[in-house]
């Protein structure tokens, strides 16, 4: 405790204690002045005033909290749409931070204040009179007898020393006591007043991140894709024509291996272009998800049935979602299941859009068992979507999607 942290603590306890009763005659005035006119409407204003008697009073907490804590306690009050009173009123009364400061000045006014000002009252007077028994001895008392504090008397010189030696040893220990009760008394308030992120502020900006991230991993994606369409893939088209026409110059052995050479390239170009439609299809990008759903069933292995009725267009993220769940889905129906037939269907409604997949597989499909079904359930998930399966043994299974979503054309 530093010797300046007194008075500071002092201050902030007595200005609490002034806050409260001021802040308790209003609200009692208030609150009569309204109940009687509340007859007559007038006093309806005054006893809804009632509820923002908090504001003023927290924000004198915030100043004297600067004579305690150096570090500025925020109150994230929200700034009113529009200008004017009502805009005002209606942010307030729709705010937590008003209802937050509202049961601080509750508080206030009925259990902080008086303890504060008996606290500054004890603090100050019980050392100061201790200190001051020799002198009132000496002059009030007329060198016979003086009340100190009117509990007890002192009849002696003696008896007065002691007293001011017991007034010194009671300046520092109030002294100390105003200090700790002023923190004490601050890291209250700061606790009360301090605004909370709510749990549905917290999940709107989780909501916002995820949004950003799944769009700056679609910007990215987008941008491979297009890198390696008029990049590497334009250069691999080159060099098959290049070797062509080299082979048809050269002959003998010399043209076996060009011709070995150009089919290399073929085959990378094969695969480059395949790599493209696994990061981001382009009949998806031009058509939609309905014509990239028919495409994936074309290319099935298995037959697949396909009743997708989704002319809608979504965000790339949710197109793109339900796009490689329907592919990791056929590849699964081909590679594992045992399935001589499948169904795709899909539609929108109610601002969902909803995809099931379907075989007569064996069935015993499980998302933990590492076919990808996990992956998909994640996928989905940054959308905000859900993955759901049936899969019991001896088929079927139905895999279905559901994603919250606005469609866009």
């Amino acid at each position: 405790m530093r010797a300046r942290d007194v008075p500071g603590a002092a201050v902030y306890l007595l200005g609490n204690a002034v806050t409260g009763l001021l802040a308790l005659l209003v609200s009692v005035l208030l609150f009569a002045v309204g109940g009687v006119l509340a007859v007559v409407v007038v006093g309806l204003p005054l006893l809804a005033g009632l509820a923002l008697i908090g504001l003023p009073v927290a924000a004198i907490e915030r100043r004297l909290q600067r004579l305690i804590d150096g570090r500025p306690l925020p109150h994230r009050h929200r700034v009113p749409p529009e200008p004017g009173l009502a805009s005002w009123l209606r942010t307030r009364y729709a705010e937590p931070g008003t209802w937050r400061e509202l049961g601080f000045a509750g508080l206030l006014m009925t259990v902080l204040w008086p303890v504060d000002l008996l606290a500054v009252t004890l603090g100050v007077t019980v050392p100061a009179a201790l200190v001051a028994t020799p002198v009132l001895f000496g002059t009030i008392g007329d060198a016979e007898q003086v009340n100190v504090l009117k509990a007890y008397p002192v009849t002696s010189w003696t008896e007065a020393l002691l007293s001011a030696a017991a007034g010194l040893v009671a300046v520092a220990a109030c002294a100390g006591g105003l200090v700790l009760l002023a923190r004490v008394r601050a890291a209250l308030s700061r606790a009360i007043l301090t605004p909370r992120r709510d749990l549905d502020e917290t999940v709107v900006e989780l909501t916002r991140s995820r949004v950003r991230l799944v769009d700056a991993f679609e910007a990215e994606r987008t941008r491979i894709e297009r890198d390696l369409h008029d990049g590497a893939q334009q250069r691999l088209v080159a060099l098959t024509v290049m070797l062509g026409l080299a082979r048809l110059d050269a002959g003998g052995p010399l043209a076996d291996q060009l011709s070995r050479a150009q089919d290399q390239a073929g085959l990378a170009l094969v695969e480059l272009r395949e790599l493209i439609r696994g990061i981001h299809p382009p009949v998806l990008t031009d058509f939609g998800l309905e014509a990239a759903v028919a495409d994936l069933a074309d290319r099935c292995p298995v037959p697949v049935d396909v009743a997708f009725e989704v002319p809608q267009r979504f965000s790339a993220a949710v197109e793109s979602a339900a796009y490689f769940v329907v592919s990791e889905a056929l590849a699964n129906l081909a590679r594992h299941s045992g399935a001589d037939r499948g169904t795709i269907s899909g539609r929108y409604a109610a601002g969902t859009l909803t995809v099931e997949i379907g075989d007569n597989g064996c069935g015993g499909a499980d998302i933990g068992a590492g076919t990808g079904l996990l992956g998909l359930a994640d996928r989905v998930s940054v959308v905000g979507g859900r993955l759901s399966l049936s899969s019991p043994p001896g088929g079927p299974t139905r895999l279905i999607v559901e994603i919250p979503c606005q469609a866009c054309g």
